[in-house]
């Protein structure tokens, strides 16, 4: 009787799984990175598919794939499930979900504002000239624990408002948030570019808040608020050091690029569905908003400060004696500054 070797099992098993199609794992696999972004057509997040499109990611020999959802709660939701490695969202998340008892950390910040803008519908600006008029109102957000829903509720506290006093209906981004808009379901809502200046091309909306310059976020929020940033959780850093760096030096490059090229050149980057039959608009919403970007993926000085303030005035669960900011962010990954 003939008794197989290990080595004619092996072959047999490998074999076998050929024949049935089964995926073998290739060691460049270990360099794949997927990053899930909150709305990857937005201008808040052009970083991303901006870092795609130079081949900076390619450079650090990483193989990245770019996932979208459109509120920044759901990519958080993929990240905290382990579907992906890394997260295109807002700052704040890191410090609600630390609160929640989940360390993750903002390695790559991409902006020192949140870009948001509150509008309010042409319809109903005659009787809604700002947040304190908000009361019996509906109000638009991405998604329900999204950061417009975090910046909404505090903007609306700080003008004397109570969450119970006006409704929060999650409506997305672009298309779906200008249809809620137009369909009277919100009177008004947070969004941003180009949604923002397509909106107020067509006369269908009003600024309420602007949170696009520094100068508009410091009187709103009463302080810097980073937001735009890429996060991850503190232990797949830990445990991927090298990754993580390569990240961080591609998006670090990105941002030096976003502040040495002109809107028209960036734009030339962008998949043509970001901006439709009308690229002029589009150039035109990214040349306002190129001020907000960093100019090396740091965190600013006191911005950490500003969001956990911004968090604590109407989350409970957030209290500052009780989160670690240290752990929220970090600028280890990324280049020596110059």
């Amino acid at each position: 009787m003939h008794i197989p070797t290990r080595r004619t099992l092996l072959a047999t098993l490998l074999g076998s799984l050929f024949m049935l199609g089964a995926p073998l794992t290739h060691a460049a696999d270990a360099n794949t990175v997927t990053i899930m972004v909150g709305g990857i057509n937005k201008i808040i997040y052009l970083p991303a598919k901006l870092t795609e499109a130079l081949g900076y990611f390619k450079d650090e020999g990483l193989t990245v794939e770019l996932q979208s959802q459109p509120a920044g709660v759901d990519a958080e939701n993929q990240l905290i499930a382990g579907a992906v490695q890394g997260v295109v969202g807002f700052y704040d998340h890191t410090i609600d979900l630390q609160a929640k008892g989940k360390e993750v950390e903002a390695i790559v910040v991409f902006g020192k504002v949140p870009g948001e803008v509150e509008l309010v519908s042409t319809k109903a600006a005659p009787t809604f000239k700002s947040m304190a008029d908000a009361k019996g109102k509906t109000l638009g957000v991405t998604g329900l624990g999204s950061s417009t829903d975090f910046l909404t509720r505090y903007l609306a506290l700080r003008q004397g408002v109570e969450s119970k006093d006006y409704s929060l209906l999650p409506v997305g981004a672009g298309n779906t948030f200008i249809a809620a808009m137009q369909q009277d379901r919100i009177q008004a809502g947070m969004t941003t570019e180009p949604t923002v200046s397509q909106m107020l091309k067509t006369g269908e909306a009003q600024v309420l808040v602007d949170m696009r310059t520094e100068e508009g976020t410091r009187a709103a929020l009463g302080g810097l608020y980073p937001a735009p940033s890429l996060y991850v959780s503190n232990a797949w850093a830990e445990a991927h050091k090298e990754q993580a760096t390569q990240l961080a030096h591609a998006f670090a490059k990105t941002m030096n690029y976003i502040h040495t090229h002109s809107a028209d050149e960036i734009a030339e980057h962008m998949p043509r569905d970001y901006y439709g039959k009308d690229k002029a608009q589009y150039v035109a919403a990214l040349k306002s908003s190129l001020s907000m970007f960093t100019q090396d993926g740091r965190m600013p000085e006191g911005g950490p400060e500003t969001v956990l303030k911004v968090l604590a005035t109407f989350k409970p669960q957030v209290k500052a004696k009780n989160i670690d900011l240290s752990k929220t962010y970090t600028n280890a990954y990324l280049p020596a500054a110059k």
